[in-house]
């Protein structure tokens, strides 16, 4: 009698694994400022690989870090300031993570990617929502590309980053929440 294989075609997985194409993708955040108005900022400086299971995307798995000191909201003041022990303290923290832990169907061509995201040294889980992976589509040099658009909306101060001013009409300067997007290609390693 013939040994049973370790994977039967039923079980076996189809993986394939996928880097970030940092010049064709954005790490972007808004959050309100004086209570009025949206300000946004980008990182420059994002990296990440996605593992695809082709045959079951709940399987699929995500590890991206931004560059907390490529942080560019058009005004070198303010930059200089959110790199700062106030905010992101670049110096101690130079790096920020996002690592996957599961991964659901969400809808059409949608997905919910929970994992933990580390901000100034501290861990908190969130919950992306995932448009994505877009199907493959090979580039004028043969390289397969999919894209992923993902938002999630995080309390900065769950995160440690809890300066702020009073304004003299009350109210605050900065504020609570935040809106992170990732638009992102990457490319079959």
């Amino acid at each position: 009698m013939k040994p049973m294989s370790q994977t039967s075609p039923l079980t076996s997985l189809q993986t394939s694994t996928w880097n970030i194409d940092p010049v064709h993708s954005t790490a972007e955040f808004k959050v309100k400022h004086m209570m009025i108005a949206n300000v946004k900022g980008t990182f420059s400086k994002v990296s990440g690989v996605i593992t695809l299971d082709e045959s079951d995307l709940t399987k699929s798995k995500v590890e991206a870090s931004i560059e907390a000191a490529s942080i560019d909201t058009r005004d070198d003041q303010r930059d200089s300031h959110l790199r700062s022990a106030d905010f992101l303290d670049v110096e101690n923290y130079p790096q920020l993570f996002f690592v996957s832990s599961n991964v659901k169907k969400a809808g059409n061509g949608k997905l919910s990617v929970e994992g933990d995201l580390t901000i100034r040294g501290v861990k908190r889980r969130v919950n992306f929502d995932v448009e994505g992976p877009t199907l493959p589509a090979k580039d004028p040099w043969g390289n397969v590309r999919v894209a992923i658009s993902a938002t999630t909306k995080i309390d900065r101060k769950d995160f440690g980053l809890t300066w702020n001013a009073a304004l003299e009409t009350g109210g605050i300067l900065v504020g609570d929440h935040v809106t992170i997007t990732l638009e992102a290609e990457f490319v079959k390693a």
